[in-house]
């Protein structure tokens, strides 16, 4: 790790990175497991109709963009991938689940079981598609950014890479997953109101990000962790 760094920082940083690789995977894996369950959210200017798991989804993209900006892409990439991994196991543990038949007495029977993750499988599989095309261009338009504003204008890498990345998402979950059995006004409504939703977290985010720069700035008193 960085020799800028002290022992006690350096672990610190290795806790920091271990946090947020565990934050991300958490996000990841209980987002598609909520996915199937679409709610109605008002926000007085608009009323977007979405999938719960639209609701932690963005967080994703947050910790991706501070890795990026703090741990580079390297080790950014290296959590995408145990994401990635996280939802081919639960995507197997689901499967493992349904080849066993329930009790008499189970709280849950077969037919529950299906009905609640028969489709978490095609949602995941539509999930694990968009999210590797997704989040690499995240990271890959954030680090452009940031090397053609020489590391300033972080709001702009923030927004940017998450924008164009989350349309990307958006589209290809939606799709996959409703292209044979809703109509293309349906999925076009749901395609833009999950991307609207993921814009406005996007801004929102904005000020976190500079907060959570600050903070690393003030404890570690260099702007990105470099590796040898």
């Amino acid at each position: 790790m960085d020799s800028r760094l002290n022992a006690k920082e350096k672990h610190h940083a290795l806790a920091l990175y271990i946090v947020l690789a565990g934050l991300f995977i958490a996000s990841l894996v209980v987002c598609n497991l909520i996915a199937n369950k679409f709610i109605s959210l008002d926000l007085g200017f608009y009323t977007f109709v979405l999938s719960a798991g639209v609701l932690p989804y963005p967080i994703t993209f947050l910790i991706t963009d501070f890795l990026s900006e703090f741990y580079g892409r390297k080790r950014t990439n290296y959590v995408i991938l145990s994401g990635f991994i996280a939802l081919i196991f639960v995507l197997f543990v689901i499967w493992l689940g349904s080849q066993f038949n329930s009790i008499e007495n189970s709280p849950i029977s077969d037919s529950s079981y299906d009905l609640l993750f028969g489709n978490s499988q095609r949602v995941i599989i539509a999930s694990m598609a968009a999210y590797l095309f997704a989040q690499l261009i995240d990271v890959r338009i954030f680090h452009f950014w940031k090397k053609f504003t020489s590391g300033r204008h972080l709001w702009l890498r923030n927004n940017f890479s998450t924008i164009i990345s989350q349309l990307v998402d958006t589209t290809l979950v939606v799709g996959i997953i409703f292209i044979d059995t809703e109509s293309f006004g349906t999925i076009g409504k749901m395609i833009l109101d999950g991307w609207l939703f993921k814009i406005l977290w996007a801004v929102f985010d904005t000020p976190i990000m500079y907060i959570g720069s600050w903070l690393f700035k003030l404890k570690f008193k260099i702007s990105e962790i470099q590796y040898p």
